[in-house]
């Protein structure tokens, strides 16, 4: 099982400054993803966009990291981790980017993967929208997890805010350099969002 991708490339002929690796949510696709990426305006790095390895149980297009159905909670948690591990690790290869200029962000569940997958790599910094953490996801992080951008809707009805109080509590009690913000929406991700993504990549990969 290997994972498909969308790839963008950096506007400018010069090699990319970094690279962003985004996850898309349950039941999205790397194509809902590639829509924003004009409204994140970061002409000088180069995109990644994973398709999620599971097909998505309610729509043909959608994909899925895990099953998050109550009766098959977290099913197919352990592949779809160890695939993105071997997929970031590979992307030094192919795009010519360390993992130490490599930012890893996600969406809902792809936020969830993120905490997950990106405590277990020597990354740049995580971007976690909306997300949550997985059960003992960080009991057996290596020291020196990345610095880690939180974002979250205080409307939020699929992913309450109290998960983000909880990633955010758990990081600071391992002693990672969390940058938290909440906003006034629900569970979706607002022009505010993305400029405090594009701040943060900024200041992360200088």
């Amino acid at each position: 099982m290997s994972l498909q991708f969308i790839t963008v490339p950096p506007a400018t002929s010069q090699p990319p400054a970094g690279l962003i690796v985004t996850l898309h949510g349950w039941g999205a696709n790397a194509k809902d993803v590639a829509s924003l990426l004009p409204l994140i305006n970061l002409p000088n790095y180069q995109f990644v966009l994973p398709d999620a390895p599971f097909s998505y149980p309610y729509s043909p297009g959608g994909r899925a990291w895990y099953d998050l159905r109550v009766e098959n909670m977290y099913q197919g948690l352990a592949e779809s981790r160890q695939l993105l591990i071997d997929f970031l690790k590979s992307l030094e290869d192919s795009t010519g980017v360390p993992l130490s200029r490599t930012i890893l962000s996600g969406f809902s569940q792809g936020g969830a993967m993120t905490l997950d997958v990106g405590s277990k790599l020597p990354l740049a910094g995580l971007v976690v929208m909306s997300g949550y953490l997985h059960p003992d996801a960080l009991t057996t992080a290596k020291s020196g997890i990345p610095p880690t951008l939180i974002t979250h809707g205080k409307y939020d009805e699929v992913v309450p805010l109290q998960a983000a109080l909880k990633a955010r509590e758990t990081l600071e009690s391992l002693r990672v350099a969390v940058d938290y913000h909440e906003f006034d929406m629900g569970h979706e991700i607002n022009p505010q969002t993305l400029e405090v993504l594009r701040n943060f990549i900024v200041n992360t990969i200088d």
